[in-house]
């Protein structure tokens, strides 16, 4: 059997028959409840609390409680695991009323007032009184001594996009000798240790990965927070609390995508790029939290898979008194591919060129530098790739109906950590152990949420042992047992952590017939041709790139202006899939995620306070708003990936966006430089003089 051949998912079966055990599945003796007391305002002093007398039965859980620091580590540390004297959103957390009776909360928490002190709020990254939090920027060339035609200049919007995962924000804490135990629905397990030992000041803790039901990033760096304040509940009441939020309560106040304001000032002379500005700046909201590691991930990959000699990046994230922004699958690329993509097909409207014979002037190949001055020491193949897409679409017979239209995106996608973050920052370790049955345990810290990352990571110890797949068992990721093999983002699950059970594989394979147990760990090592100075931002940005080319066909009712994309197709470099039928789905996946955010997902925030809050509200894409998906792939061995995997798992979202917007230009033949493209959106640009 090829690598790449379709096997059934081993965790389908418990999910099909209902068996599988969410966080609100699990059962805890003597279970508490818990809810959140949350600020009302956008910013300003809590000037007075005032709790009902009777609090027979009720434990209010606050900073108070905390044993050691105040404060969620992340970056910055800037963010209070419950608001003291001040709040800075809608939402922020002040306090837990926890009891055993979910009546009682709620009753109990409509005699509570608090009194506040109210504030300016920032709410506009335009805002001349909002603060910068973090400045980033790079160069190449020198775009100051161009010669030059004309600037061709153009500035793009795009808005929040909620990560709606299936299964809520949920987590349960259990007091343990002076320390506690954290159960949650997340996929950072480490993440979240880290950030307990440093608000509780001690080693006794524990974290177990409860099953997941979907994340996108939004279950990154939220649950620290949560698993902190039901921890410290926990130990202060003495049984087990759980906290899940509502669906309501879980939009409102959770990380989205962050909005984004960009542009782009292409410098033309004969009708060739010979230099670029780029500038994009990110709402952050209120605490800085993961939004300067977003950042870097969207100036990184702003100039896209084209190589322009003279080049200038920056970057920006913004303080406001918004709901706090965080990872969202793309992490950051979504918004900068966004501007770049849909610029480059306006650029080849304006220049009267074909959008897909103007780009490959400027595609990258082998041995060509990259906007941060590091190599592609890989093999690219972006003409290929072109070509079966042109084969793929007709592109030479398309419909040339008015009211039809197409767009094009082509996108590159990092895998793993930027820069040197593998190496320096997470250190991933992974454990391969025979037991003295002769069967084989995965110990690593990535979670399964839906991805598939079971059977994959099986897949390969399987494969790479030469084993039956049923003899290959993934241990719970419980930071009691398993080693810190770095959190379950950055589309880094199948090329790092699985690279490193593969090599782990080899090495246990000649094994196999000890008797007992045998352990065989492995860790991260930098390949030697990386070379990147974090500083300066110079070098090879990522371990190696994937790469998409997609084709949107969109339709418009010209009496309403209501938009139907009929058809997507893609075709992707993504090394070798480690298995097709995973594979698929990550494209179907990430297509109508992209759809969602590039013409369906409208949210709002008005005055601070997100104003989208139900299915109702938030439109995301049903059955009915699927196109037909038409993909297609080259095989393009990565020499340190197992079985030559690369990255998949956010390469798939990124370019349907811009194709999308782009189609839609297409059609109307003026600029629409916000996503998502909704009718109203198309009817002022049509009715603008």
């Amino acid at each position: 059997m090829k690598i790449s051949d379709k096997v059934d998912r081993l965790d389908v079966k418990d999910k099909l028959n209902g068996s599988t055990r969410y966080i609100e599945d699990m059962r805890f003796e003597n279970l508490h409840f818990a809810r959140t007391l949350r600020s009302e305002i956008a910013k300003g002093k809590i000037d007075s609390i005032t709790f009902p007398d009777d609090r027979e039965g009720i434990w209010i859980v606050d900073a108070s409680d905390i044993l050691h620091k105040n404060e969620v580590a992340m970056i910055l540390n800037d963010m209070p695991v419950f608001a003291e004297s001040e709040v800075n959103y809608i939402g922020e957390p002040i306090a837990l009323i926890v009891a055993k009776d979910k009546d009682r909360i709620v009753s109990f928490m409509k005699e509570i007032k608090v009194e506040y002190v109210e504030e300016e709020a920032v709410l506009d990254i335009s805002d001349s009184e909002a603060k910068i939090f973090t400045e980033q920027s790079f160069s190449l060339g020198d775009i100051d001594s161009l010669e030059y035609d004309e600037v061709f200049s153009q500035e793009y919007e795009s808005a929040y996009q909620e990560q709606l995962y299936m299964e809520k924000q949920g987590v349960v804490g259990v007091s343990d000798n002076g320390g506690a135990v954290v159960y949650g629905s997340m996929q950072c397990p480490y993440y979240v240790l880290n950030a307990l030992k440093h608000a509780i000041d001690t080693e006794n803790v524990r974290v177990i990965q409860s099953p997941t039901g979907g994340a996108f990033g939004g279950k990154e760096e939220y649950p620290s927070l949560i698993a902190i304040q039901i921890a410290v509940a926990a130990m202060k009441v003495g049984a087990p609390v759980r906290l899940v939020f509502d669906r309501r309560e879980d939009i409102l106040v959770t990380t989205k995508r962050h909005p984004s304001k960009s542009r782009i000032d292409t410098y033309l002379k004969n009708k060739k790029i010979v230099g670029m500005k780029f500038d994009i700046s990110l709402d952050a909201g209120p605490y800085l939290g993961l939004s300067d590691v977003v950042l870097q991930r969207s100036i990184l990959t702003m100039t896209g898979c084209y190589g322009f000699e003279n080049i200038e990046v920056r970057g920006k994230t913004i303080k406001t008194n918004n709901v706090f922004t965080g990872a969202f699958r793309g992490f950051g690329a979504p918004q900068s591919m966004y501007a770049l993509e849909l610029h480059m097909n306006q650029l080849a409207r304006y220049l009267e060129f074909d959008p897909i014979d103007f780009r490959k002037e400027y595609f990258v190949s082998r041995g060509d530098k990259t906007s941060t001055g590091g190599i592609f020491n890989e093999d690219i193949y972006l003409n290929e790739m072109v070509e079966k897409l042109k084969r793929m679409t007709d592109y030479y017979n398309l419909d040339k109906d008015k009211n039809v239209g197409y767009g094009f995106a082509f996108i590159p996608h990092g895998g793993g950590f930027t820069g040197d973050g593998e190496a320096s920052h997470i250190k991933a370790e992974v454990h391969l152990k025979k037991l003295s049955n002769g069967d084989v345990m995965i110990l690593v810290a990535s979670v399964e949420m839906g991805q598939g990352a079971i059977t994959a990571l099986s897949k390969i110890v399987a494969s790479a042992l030469d084993y039956p797949i049923e003899r290959i068992h993934y241990h719970t990721p419980d930071t009691k047992y398993v080693p810190d093999s770095g959190p379950t983002v950055a589309s880094r699950t199948t090329m790092v952590v699985g690279g490193l059970l593969y090599k782990a594989a080899l090495k246990m394979k000649n094994r196999l017939q000890e008797k007992g147990e045998v352990l065989i760990k492995e860790h991260f090592k930098q390949p030697e041709d990386l070379v990147w100075n974090q500083e300066e931002l110079r070098g090879n940005a990522y371990l190696v790139y994937s790469w998409a080319c997609v084709m949107a066909k969109v339709e418009m009712d010209p009496v309403t202006y209501e938009i139907s994309c009929s058809d997507i197709y893609g075709v992707y470099d993504v090394g070798v899939p480690i298995d097709e039928r995973m594979f698929l789905g990550q494209i179907h996946g990430g297509v109508v995620q992209g759809l969602g955010y590039g013409m369906l997902e409208n949210m709002e925030s008005k005055d601070g306070k997100i104003q989208q809050n139900s299915f109702s509200s938030y439109v995301i894409p049903t059955i009915c708003d699927v196109p037909k998906i038409h993909s297609d792939w080259i095989l393009n061995r990565y020499i340190d990936g197992p079985f030559g995997a690369k990255a998949v798992g956010e390469l798939t979202l990124v370019g349907v966006a811009p194709a999308i917007a782009s189609a839609i230009e297409d059609i109307v033949r003026k600029n629409i430089n916000s996503i998502p493209v909704t009718p109203e959106k198309i009817m002022e640009v049509l009715n603008e003089d």
